[in-house]
């Protein structure tokens, strides 16, 4: 089974905003994550792992790991596909840096949301998920 990544997209408002962003940084059909700690379970993720995104508490979309890239800086790359794709709205807490993500956990992509709940305004949502109400 693969493994999958999560990680906030900070400064994004909303699904339209971290396409947007996504889109300016994507170059020869891909698009580089700068880390400085390298995935102790890098096998896994390398299976058909993917890359989802948080905004405003909630896992809204996902792109595929393509690879990871060393860099002169010892940082690592984590590359990705250039085509983000989005998912069924599911709460995630935010977190610092990346977190895993169990395939049997995350949402697939197309994945209709019968709940409603990726309808609710962001602040809304954050506070019934703050109440363990979502």
């Amino acid at each position: 089974m693969p493994l999958h990544l999560t990680k906030v997209a900070m400064g994004c408002s909303d699904l339209p905003s971290l396409e947007r962003r996504w889109a300016t940084r994507g170059e020869g059909g891909e698009v580089r994550i700068v880390t400085r700690m390298r995935p102790k379970r890098m096998a896994e993720i390398l299976e058909g792992g993917a890359l989802y995104w948080i905004v405003k508490h909630r896992l809204v979309a996902c792109t595929a790991i393509l690879r990871f890239d060393d860099r002169p800086d010892g940082r690592l790359d984590i590359v990705c596909s250039e085509r983000l794709q989005p998912v069924a709205a599911t709460p995630k807490r935010a977190h610092q840096g990346w977190r895993y993500l169990s395939h049997e956990d995350a949402p697939k992509p197309g994945d209709n949301d019968d709940s409603g709940l990726s309808l609710l305004p962001p602040r809304l949502y954050g506070r019934l998920a703050a109440l363990a109400l979502v």
